[in-house]
């Protein structure tokens, strides 16, 4: 128990004398879109617009974050994380 704790007051205190470094790998996490996040745009782009994306670069306003290592094939997301 003792040491538990020990590693959990020596975690929080490493963060609370370092919040650069942590708010720097938040932000590169929060600019990072998956596969998830392209299939939602292309759903909400369908939705708004009536027909099917043919290309991410229609996504941009629908999307905060990167999303240039994606494609459209056949209405669906393709690139990192989505299923073949």
């Amino acid at each position: 128990m003792t040491s538990v704790l020990t590693v959990s007051i020596g975690g929080a205190s490493y963060v609370a004398l370092n919040p650069a470094k942590l708010e720097a790998r938040a932000q590169v996490v929060a600019d990072q879109a998956t596969c998830r996040t392209v299939e939602t745009a292309i759903v909400g782009y369908l939705m708004n617009n009536g027909v099917e994306p043919t290309s991410v670069r229609q996504l941009r306003d629908y999307v905060s974050g990167d999303i240039s290592r994606y494609r459209i094939i056949g209405g669906r997301a393709a690139g990192p994380g989505c299923e073949a």
